[in-house]
């Protein structure tokens, strides 16, 4: 067991400080955070993605069900999108659940390229969760794997930060899924975009503009009252819309019998009076996840650039810090 009794009195004394009536709730939610993790680390609550059959593994950062049920209809490769429970409402969450000793000989299979620095974090920092929130108690038993067991892991975040959007473009994770799956053929690929995770781009991106603040921000903005749910949530769908044109290129680009599309989580914009996608939270808006098969054959369509796109290396604080985790 581990105590974080001052650093958690701290922390109550600066929310009641900072927002007197809701502290008392917030104080709740670190003691069931507790009792949360206590119980998850030790028998996670959803399924994971090595309990279904799949070569390619597509993972759609914070992608809710129902908007892609809303734009399944403009996307050949989309025929019927069903549902399961995540292990996680966060990434760190969903990886600490995802990559476990009891899926050892799967991992080792498998070839991990990444957008998330969540990643980062956790396998090379031993960050585990709750991250954005202080408990009193920690009595978590986590059963991650070594970052060395995977076949591959391409930590894409790191290298490819772009300094205009402040995250990993779909077409820099496309590219580098299309070199794993033609150079190391692994028997198990995952690709983790960012997209439609915050920020919400893919309107400016369509426009070669910089971000706007309610881009940037996009529920946290919806949060505060700043901004009308409509108008957030048509930036995500867009934002949605741009991941999923991308992800056409990487299946006429690579080969693969079975193509699973799924999310480690969903994205929360006032359901339950939550916003964006919380530790530890059982909501179905977003611990309920898509799942959507299709197949790929590599037509050769696109020649992979990982010189385009590259920047310096950035650190996984200042990345997590621009995807809105503060």
């Amino acid at each position: 067991m581990q105590t974080n009794v001052r650093e958690w009195l701290a922390e109550m004394r600066e929310r009641f400080r900072q927002h007197p009536t809701r502290a008392p709730l917030y104080i709740v939610y670190t003691w069931y955070l507790v009792f949360w993790y206590a119980i998850t680390s030790r028998a996670p609550l959803g399924t994971n993605i090595y309990e279904r059959e799949w070569d390619v593994l597509v993972v759609l950062d914070a992608c809710r069900v129902d908007t892609l049920r809303e734009v399944a209809d403009e996307y050949d490769f989309i025929a019927d999108v069903d549902t399961m429970w995540s292990v996680g409402s966060q990434s760190d969450e969903w990886m600490a659940n995802t990559f476990t000793e009891t899926y050892r000989d799967e991992i080792e299979r498998t070839h991990y390229v990444t957008g998330n620095g969540h990643a980062g974090q956790l396998f090379e920092r031993g960050t585990l969760p709750p991250k954005n929130n202080t408990t009193p108690l920690d009595f978590s038993r986590w059963n991650l794997v070594d970052l060395s067991t995977f076949d591959a892991v391409d930590m894409v975040w790191r290298d490819y930060h772009d300094d205009t959007y402040q995250v990993a473009l779909p077409r820099v994770m496309t590219d580098h899924a299309i070199k794993a799956g033609r150079e190391n053929d692994p028997d198990r690929l995952i690709v983790h975009y960012m997209q439609p995770h915050l920020p919400y781009l893919g309107r400016a991106l369509d426009e070669g503009r910089p971000l706007t603040d309610l881009e940037q921000e996009g529920y946290q903005q919806l949060e505060t009252g700043d901004a009308d749910r409509e108008d957030v949530y048509e930036l995500y769908m867009h934002t949605l819309r741009l991941v999923l044109d991308d992800l056409e290129v990487l299946l006429e680009n690579i080969d693969a019998e079975t193509v699973a599309i799924t999310a480690d989580h969903g994205e929360a914009f006032g359901e339950f009076h939550a916003y964006g996608h919380p530790e530890g939270f059982p909501h179905p808006v977003v611990k309920q996840v898509p799942w959507v098969e299709a197949s790929a054959t590599d037509q050769r369509t696109r020649e992979p650039d990982l010189d385009a796109g590259r920047s310096e290396a950035i650190d996984v604080e200042e990345h997590l810090r621009d995807l809105g985790y503060r």
